[in-house]
């Protein structure tokens, strides 16, 4: 669980090395929109719907598809 960064609302980004999304959260972007921007790398979307996973190129996380 990643906590919230008070002022902003938002999770900090790229702080865990594996992620669950689901389905209603598609398109996938790392970092996601619930993710602060301000100390990130820029914004990629993500292919997961083939294969139920992808990995983040700048950042190496992991997205696995939970549902």
């Amino acid at each position: 669980m990643t906590s919230t960064d008070t002022a902003t609302g938002q999770a900090p980004a790229n702080t865990e090395r594996r992620y669950e999304v689901a389905r209603t959260q598609l398109p996938l972007c790392c970092p996601t929109p619930a993710m602060a921007l301000w100390n990130s790398h820029p914004r990629v979307y993500l292919p997961i719907e083939a294969t139920g996973s992808a990995t983040c190129p700048y950042c190496g996380a992991v997205f696995v598809l939970k549902d």
